[in-house]
């Protein structure tokens, strides 16, 4: 009797195996058991997930539009500059760093819903057929292109392409009845770098910086030639409100004032082994005296640029405290043209401080408002509003003090001006009264001011027509109240911009940034410094 049982072993072993497996499949057939088995495990979790909902949510889902909706929110989750890139935003955002792109050649502004033309690239596509400035775009490839389909991404659109291409314009021009029909071949655009590079005075000279291209080193070096044959002896970089771009870029440029051996920047992550990047001692302009711009526009690459100069004391930095992005992004394209920017590493000045600014993981809203925080503190207005992490300290070779966490903090603070800021200045500002009147009056008087060609002629006639009065009419019949108080108060400002807009629109980039910086008190602060001989750092007094 005591050996019965085991003569059902066998018998009972093989009937739990037969109900295993019609367990399995029911389970299988019914709940997907191999994707809940996935979903169990501490990988694939996402995509086991995408798959169950794709096979049985309740409602039919667009899983390419899903995807799309969670990439930004997953990196979201690691730190505040790692992004995805849709693929119909991946070109235009690797193309803001190139040295050119694709299109007509033209520099245009919307308004009253058509395209109008501002500019021609000399050399271009479009001079080559004949658009002119003040040319009105109504219809792209024979198609009416006016009202409210005409955006700034859509008109971008429509006139780029690959070069070779062809597009066919037509526009309206006041000298003519009739519309103007172009065939223009696309071809490629310069896009510089480098905004404006002039002499000041007979001594010194000033170079504007927008971002850190492809093409920025090799356009430096250009215009440092040019300005060294015009006997320049000390130099302006101006990085206000440059955002950054290649790290390679502003390594370059750090090479061209560092002395061989002096360390430019370091960066390291988890992934990432320290890489060190040492001047090289073929800098062109090793000794000139230097003063550096910045503001709390100036990030990343303008960062790094800004601390190799002071870690080494090889310059004075001028300003307000820097963005504070002391994160490295590797771009990883997908196949479906898309891609993202995943941050791999941190950088670090010459003196070993890391400059990003703290942040907590997908907190981004926190993060953003940091620059608005920073208004309202009063750091724009006064160096002692600045809350420095005094236990976060180094020192610059010369054994002066700098600090980490959260920017590069300026040797010379300029407040920000808002001397004349009226209700009345910020609400013509924000409704683009005024670049509409520059734009209309430069288009109606184009033939006149044409003749004018420099600021200097170009203010004098502007202001012996009254321009101010005309703009003040002009935003009348818009609506905006005419208030000669503030307009008193704001009266210098007001003619700074609507004199400014009608320079950029008649001369270009280069003279309307030397008009403003006429009267510029960062520009004049560091002219004074170079003037006194004072470019170069000192060593702390109590210093042996």
């Amino acid at each position: 009797m005591s050996n019965r049982p085991l003569r059902f072993t066998p018998l009972i072993i093989a009937i739990s195996v037969i109900v295993g497996i019609l367990v399995g499949t029911f389970y299988a057939r019914n709940y997907g058991g191999n994707r809940l088995g996935i979903i169990n495990g501490s990988s694939n979790k996402l995509n086991a997930l995408l798959r169950v909902v794709d096979d049985q949510y309740v409602d039919t889902v667009n899983m390419d539009k899903l995807v799309e909706d969670a990439l930004p929110q997953i990196l979201a989750e690691l730190d505040p500059h790692s992004t995805y890139i849709p693929a119909q935003s991946y070109e235009d955002v690797n193309s803001e760093l190139e040295a050119s792109f694709s299109g007509i050649g033209i520099q245009f502004q919307i308004q009253d819903d058509t395209i109008h033309v501002n500019s021609v690239v000399a050399g271009g596509p479009s001079e080559k057929v004949g658009v002119m400035a003040g040319d009105r775009i109504v219809k792209v490839n024979d198609t009416l292109f006016v009202g409210k389909i005409v955006t700034e991404n859509e008109a971008k659109r429509r006139l780029k392409g690959p070069k070779g291409s062809q597009v066919k314009i037509s526009v309206k021009r006041a000298s003519e009845k009739e519309l103007l029909d172009f065939n223009i071949i696309r071809g490629d655009i310069p896009q510089n770098t480098v905004e404006a590079a002039y002499m000041i005075d007979k001594d010194f000279g000033y170079i504007q910086i927008s971002k850190f291209g492809r093409e920025t080193h090799v356009e430096l070096l250009n215009a440092l030639a040019q300005l060294t044959h015009q006997n320049c002896k000390g130099i302006i970089i101006d990085l206000r409100d440059n955002t950054g771009g290649f790290m390679d870029a502003a390594i370059r440029m750090a090479n061209e004032f560092l002395p061989e051996g002096q360390l430019i920047v370091f960066a390291q992550g988890r992934k990432y082994p320290r890489q060190m990047e040492y001047a090289n001692g073929t800098g062109s302009v090793q000794r000139m005296p230097l003063v550096v711009l910045v503001n709390e526009g100036s990030a990343s690459a303008s960062e790094i640029f800004a601390g190799a100069i002071q870690d080494n004391d090889r310059g004075t930095i001028v300003g307000r405290r820097t963005f504070g992005k002391g994160l490295v992004q590797q771009p990883i394209d997908f196949s479906d043209g898309s891609g993202i920017r995943l941050t791999i590493a941190r950088y670090y000045t010459p003196s070993g401080r890391c400059i990003q600014r703290p942040y907590e993981n997908g907190k981004d809203e926190a993060y953003e408002m940091d620059w608005l925080n920073r208004y309202e503190h009063g750091e724009f207005f006064s160096a002692d509003s600045i809350k420095l992490n005094t236990d976060d300290e180094y020192h610059t070779i010369l054994g002066r003090p700098v600090y980490g966490g959260g920017g590069i903090m300026p040797d010379v603070f300029v407040a920000q001006d808002t001397t004349g800021v009226t209700s009345y200045l910020i609400e013509v500002s924000n409704k683009r009264i005024i670049q509409q009147f520059c734009f209309n009056y430069s288009d109606t008087n184009r033939a006149k001011l044409n003749e004018l060609k420099d600021v200097e002629k170009m203010v004098k006639y502007l202001r012996q027509h009254n321009i101010v009065d005309k703009f003040l009419v002009y935003a009348d019949s818009k609506g905006i109240k005419r208030r000669n108080l503030l307009i008193s108060k704001s009266y210098k400002l007001i003619e700074r911009n609507v004199l400014g807009g009608i320079i950029y629109n008649i001369l270009g980039q280069q003279p309307y940034i030397q008009f403003l910086n006429q009267d510029d008190n960062a520009v004049l602060k560091a002219m004074e410094i170079l003037k006194n001989g004072d470019a170069f750092p000192k060593a702390p007094e109590n210093q042996s």
